[in-house]
């Protein structure tokens, strides 16, 4: 290549116009910045924001290395490499742990998924626009609720006693005697789970909503044509329309897998159904202020972070490889 065709080349003469296109976009220069400086100016609290309160408490991870005493300061603290990490590890109760958190988090997710999805394309389909707008708004109420007053319900509903729940199964037959469904650590996964599932149903259907006016309301008239009926639009229309924002809510919710909830795992934890109620944020709470163990509870929080993070790389990965949208 002569000289000159390389100096040409170096200017973006004789490149695609398309490729010119990309790099134009991809240069900022100081006038763009000038011209956007109020919507900068805007942004910055929230970047400050971001910065002390979820990056500047990184700095406090140290103490996982450290047998962390909070009479000490920080450079005559005691090193002890990953210690902590192997103590958690070799812990039958923490493995325990992480059992309970993995099983509700996942029940939590297909329900809540399921539900509704469900709940959406069936609040869709509703014509009368007055009983739409009541059962969307009766729905939403329950997120509204502090999970104190909902684990109050929940105990009022399964109270051995005066229990809406026992007293219409002694009616119906079902049962002889009363059961105490808050004792027996059978049921307290699917307490939570359902708990779970009316309080964020009508919440969480919002944003499928949302993506179902997006919807090109002609894909439905020729569906018509065709004679589909309403459940054939559901499955070849409706369903292909929300798929992209399924995807990106699967994967934002693989990564809090491990947050399976603390208000409600807390409130409505007892004695006999620790074993299977105890979650890691319960167990960093327990072992990070009642026995004061800070470093063991910073190394299950490091553990909890990590594995949420790559959850997050392994779904968009995967949503990737599978042509489907992805966080990045």
């Amino acid at each position: 290549m002569s000289r000159q065709a390389q100096v040409q080349l170096n200017k973006g003469i004789g490149k695609p116009k398309a490729q010119k296109t990309v790099e134009a976009k991809q240069r900022i220069s100081w006038s763009e910045i000038k011209k956007q400086k109020q919507l900068i100016l805007l942004s910055l609290p929230f970047l400050i924001y971001v910065i002390i309160f979820n990056y500047a408490p990184l700095a406090g991870w140290v103490m996982a290395f450290q047998n962390y005493k909070p009479a000490k300061g920080f450079f005559d603290q005691t090193w002890v490499g990953l210690a902590k990490f192997k103590q958690l590890f070799s812990n039958d109760v923490f493995l325990g742990v992480i059992r309970n958190t993995l099983a509700m988090s996942l029940i939590n997710l297909v329900l809540g998924f399921v539900f509704s999805i469900g709940f959406a394309l069936l609040l869709n389909e509703l014509r009368n626009a007055k009983a739409k707008k009541f059962i969307q708004t009766v729905s939403y109420l329950p997120h509204f609720l502090s999970w104190v007053i909902v684990v109050g319900l929940v105990f009022q509903v399964l109270s051995m006693d005066t229990g809406v729940l026992n007293q219409l199964l002694l009616k119906l037959h079902i049962i002889d005697t009363p059961i105490n469904f808050l004792s027996e650590p059978k049921y307290y996964w699917g307490i939570v789970g359902i708990t779970n599932v009316w309080k964020e149903t009508g919440w969480g259907s919002i944003i499928y909503l949302a993506a179902i006016t997006a919807i090109n309301p002609e894909l439905y008239e020729a569906a018509a044509i065709d004679g589909a009926g309403r459940f054939r639009k559901i499955l070849h229309v409706t369903l292909p329309g929300i798929k992209s924002t399924i995807f990106i809510l699967l994967i934002i919710n693989i990564g809090n897998i491990l947050n399976s909830g603390f208000d409600m795992q807390y409130l409505l934890t007892n004695g006999l159904v620790q074993r299977v109620s105890q979650t890691i944020d319960i167990y960093v709470l327990k072992y990070g202020i009642s026995l004061a163990d800070y470093s063991l509870a910073t190394a299950a929080g490091i553990f909890k972070s990590v594995v949420s993070i790559v959850l997050i790389f392994l779904a968009n990965r995967f949503a990737k490889s599978a042509g489907e949208e992805r966080l990045f």
